[in-house]
């Protein structure tokens, strides 16, 4: 094999520049896969330096099916990167992956792809190739017995890739078309209204106490007596947690009843809203 017909295979192999392949294969001495080493120990040495950059961009990609599924994000700089045929080609496989280790980081991290290398080499070769910080994200996944999953996603990329996701899990003793349009809706209400919990008493209580404070400030210098200061915040918390729990919030379909009013409407046997995620970049 000829030295060009080595820069050429080594840069399809490895993803490196062609000055890069040239300079690791004279280092080699000509050696295709001591080469590809030399160029993933530099990856990571030029990975390593971007890794303190922000990576507040990036994408949301949903795998998985109406039973087993899963989300996961991952970040970069910027949006063009996001858009990157590599970048999309990688995310995609990446999110199979995530669904059969169900969200677990380090599994995901050891797991191989499809050119034979884990999931962390092939990250780094992409930070070194594309020249941003990638990083993996948020993730989840739901896989429950007797449910059915839905999944809602906003501002398409691609297909199963987006700027927003939402999965909900239904659980039911019976499945419908009623159950299935309410579940498709359903994740397109969360992905509107991005409720913090499916109900009040649910939300983190350093979310609630945050809201407390800044109430308190927004009322201290009301000239109010204390005890009319005391029965208008609590008013204002409870109207917080009403209009961020699922099951208290105004249906995005119809603002004149609750999400709870609807599934009394629908009066299916035993069905309620087990579990859902929704995650947007940059949020």
């Amino acid at each position: 094999m000829s030295d060009i017909e080595k820069v050429k295979k080594l840069r399809q192999s490895t993803g490196a520049g062609f000055k890069d392949c040239n300079l690791a294969l004279k280092d080699s001495n000509g050696d295709l896969e001591k080469a590809a080493e030399l160029l993933r120990v530099k990856g990571i040495a030029k990975a390593s330096k971007k890794m303190s950059r922000d990576a507040k961009e990036g994408v949301v990609v949903i795998s998985g099916d109406t039973n087993k599924i899963s989300l996961i994000e991952i970040n970069c700089e910027t949006d063009f990167v996001a858009k990157n045929e590599d970048f999309i080609t990688f995310v995609k496989e990446l999110s199979e992956i995530n669904n059969l280790c169900s969200s677990d980081i380090d599994m995901l991290n050891k797991s191989k792809m499809n050119n034979g290398n884990t999931v962390e080499d092939n990250l780094v070769s992409l930070i070194a190739k594309i020249g941003e910080k990638i990083t993996i994200g948020r993730t989840k996944t739901l896989n429950s017995p007797k449910t059915q999953n839905f999944i809602y996603q906003h501002s398409v990329i691609k297909e199963n890739v987006s700027k927003l996701g939402v999965m909900v899990s239904l659980e039911m003793t019976e499945k419908n078309d009623t159950i299935n349009t309410f579940g498709k809706q359903l994740s397109m209400h969360i992905a509107a209204l991005n409720p913090l919990a499916l109900n009040s008493n649910e939300i983190d209580k350093e979310i609630i106490k945050k809201e407390e404070e800044l109430i308190a400030e927004e009322l201290k210098n009301s000239g109010k007596p204390n005890e009319i200061i005391k029965k208008i915040a609590q008013g204002k918390i409870n109207k917080f947690k009403e209009e961020n729990s699922l099951m208290t919030q105004y249906w995005v379909m119809d603002p004149k009843k609750k999400v709870q009013d609807i599934i009394s409407e629908i009066n299916v046997p035993n069905l309620k809203i087990n579990e859902f995620v929704r995650i947007k970049i940059g949020e």
